[in-house]
């Protein structure tokens, strides 16, 4: 009769510490370690040192003085923090509401069987986000200028001329122009490509049941392109409240200085309080408050376009 092979408790402990399956998870961890360095180093810490700085006076030269929310106290009670707010609100909502009707409308003209020369298109709309934001605001300066292009064509029209350097309305339309004419062409290649994903089954379909091109584009295609409108107006959103570069360089130009409450921006203000204010304090708690703003904001979208994507097949009739 064989003897039943006794095993030793501590035969599991002697079996290799690097085994396979640790030695590819390492491998496979140790290959996308340069990003996570990277982003913690470039992207967490400068977000919790601001977050920190904001409860704090300093400027970037002696020590950092604790004042609690002092901070948070002086930007809310300053009037330029909330015009610069309002500013951002404004030129946020003429600046992207009627460059995603815009690039929508594009797109539709690229899909369609109607327009020639597609790929032509497509280069010159998207050309315009891989163009310098100084570069193009420079230009744009000449255009919007009291003696400008536009001038000129309004005079022609027979209309007053229009201060788009100085006036409360005509800097936000000089600005929001700017951003539509940057921002439009890559939207409409977000909106082609969503285009190119619906299957033209169900174009045929509808017309063979007797739908004409708008009920197409109502039944069909607006409610497939959610997903991609969404992803649109949410990254819109989020650049509208980052907006710097244009009106630093538009009012700048000008001779108005990029901190004027015409054109003001939260950005802008946080630029102003830290680089020429020297308060980096005040400065980090604007970014701050930018942040929770653009959170806001993001989940306001994530809540409608829930919303409206929602599954009514449950509901009782």
């Amino acid at each position: 009769m064989a003897q039943p092979v006794l095993i030793s408790p501590h035969a599991e402990s002697k079996r290799p510490f690097l085994t396979e399956q640790r030695r590819s998870r390492i491998t496979a961890y140790t290959f996308i370690s340069p990003f996570f360095i990277l982003f913690s180093i470039f992207g967490l810490y400068p977000i919790f040192f601001t977050i920190y700085l904001s409860f704090f006076k300093w400027d970037a030269m002696g020590p950092m003085k604790y004042v609690g929310m002092k901070n948070y106290e002086l930007i809310t009670s300053d009037p330029t923090f909330w015009i610069s707010f309002s500013n951002t609100l404004i030129m946020g909502v003429m600046g992207t509401v009627p460059q995603i009707m815009l690039a929508l409308l594009i797109a539709v003209l690229l899909q369609s069987g109607m327009t020639r020369f597609k790929k032509t298109f497509r280069i010159l709309f998207f050309m315009p986000n891989i163009t310098s934001i100084v570069a193009v605001t420079l230009v744009f300066s000449t255009l919007f200028g009291n003696n400008g292009m536009i001038n000129w064509m309004l005079n022609g029209l027979g209309l007053e001329s229009m201060a788009f350097n100085s006036g409360w309305w005509g800097v936000k339309i000089a600005i929001s122009t700017m951003v539509m004419w940057r921002w439009t062409g890559y939207n409409a290649i977000i909106f082609l490509s969503g285009l190119q994903s619906i299957p033209t089954d169900l174009y045929e379909a509808a017309r063979i049941d007797g739908a004409n091109r708008r009920q197409q584009f109502t039944f069909i295609t607006l409610p497939l392109l959610k997903p991609f409108i969404v992803f649109v107006t949410l990254i819109s959103t989020i650049g509208a409240l980052q907006l710097f570069t244009e009106p630093y360089v538009f009012l700048g130009q000008s001779g108005t200085g990029s901190t004027r409450q015409e054109g003001v921006t939260m950005v802008t203000y946080l630029y102003s309080e830290a680089f020429r204010n020297g308060f980096f304090g005040t400065a980090a708690a604007t970014a701050v408050m930018l942040f929770l703003v653009t959170i806001i904001f993001s989940v306001i979208n994530m809540l409608v376009s829930s919303r409206m994507g929602g599954d009514t097949g449950g509901r009782k009739k």
